[in-house]
């Protein structure tokens, strides 16, 4: 198993410390893990800051790569929250850095973050929805510098009301950018902690981006605390063979690595 979507002390929103959550990974027997964690530019709710050091992560990381290296793989990774107006400031961070592995995510919409519901004031539930993915699609027009959009349908979890629309058009949309680009999406199972039916996004999405010709795929728990790494991992590898995809991907300096989900679930 390898869960790709995991925040620690780096991130403003997490008080987890990064050993704690290796030693759970090694317990549960996981083989790699990849740390993601949060930089959200200029984020609309001033009392979150979502940057942090970048030199002492990658010092972190390459010292709990050496502490642990005969046990799990650990990998350097980073969620970035996208707006339009924010992709310069992205496109500067990919060149100075490097990271193993990057999430696209959108936390903000129309310059308001999701959390609180600010975005949400004054609009229907379709008339927000279809504002998220218009953005959304946007930001992947004008922006490759990521390996996988974050958790695609994220706007359903702070609606009180779900959308009768799938807005399957738009997303087609989205997939039509990313996968010439050989950029995929991940699956993120925090959906189920969070009330949702599923994880993120919901199978409709995901039949949608296997259709569409997607293959890269990755699984992640969005854990903030080491008690919910590889969350219902898998029901998710059963979901996804389901659909149709033979492999889950991990990544190495960028460059995807394909690990069969049939393999996975015999191990």
């Amino acid at each position: 198993m390898f869960d790709y979507h995991i925040h620690s002390d780096f991130s403003a929103d997490c008080d987890t410390k990064m050993e704690k959550t290796v030693k759970k990974a090694i317990e549960i027997g996981l083989e790699e893990i990849c740390f993601t964690e949060h930089i959200d530019y200029d984020y609309p709710d001033k009392e979150w800051i979502f940057e942090f050091d970048l030199t002492e992560y990658d010092k972190k990381i390459k010292d709990l790569q050496k502490i642990y290296r005969k046990q799990i793989r650990i990998k350097k990774g980073v969620e970035i929250g996208v707006e339009p107006r924010l992709l310069g400031k992205y496109e500067k961070l990919m060149q100075e850095e490097s990271f193993d592995f990057v999430i696209c995510s959108m936390h903000s919409t129309e310059e308001k973050d999701l959390h609180s519901g600010n975005f949400f004031k004054d609009k229907t539930v379709d008339e927000a929805y279809e504002m998220y993915y218009e953005e959304l699609l946007e930001c992947v027009k004008h922006f490759k510098g990521f390996n996988i959009l974050g958790h695609l349908d994220l706007v359903k979890r702070y609606t009180k009301e779900r959308s009768k629309n799938n807005f399957h058009e738009i997303i087609r949309e989205i997939f039509a950018e990313i996968i010439p680009a050989g950029k995929g999406m991940e699956l993120n199972t925090s959906g189920y902690r969070y009330g949702l039916e599923a994880g993120m996004p919901s199978p409709d999405i995901l039949s949608l981006y296997k259709e569409c010709g997607g293959e890269i795929i990755t699984l992640g728990s969005d854990s903030h605390v080491e008690t919910t790494l590889a969350y219902k991992f898998k029901e998710s590898l059963d979901l996804l063979e389901s659909i149709g995809f033979k492999y889950i991907t991990t990544f190495k300096d960028g460059q995807p690595i394909f690990n069969s989900i049939s393999e996975m679930k015999r191990s």
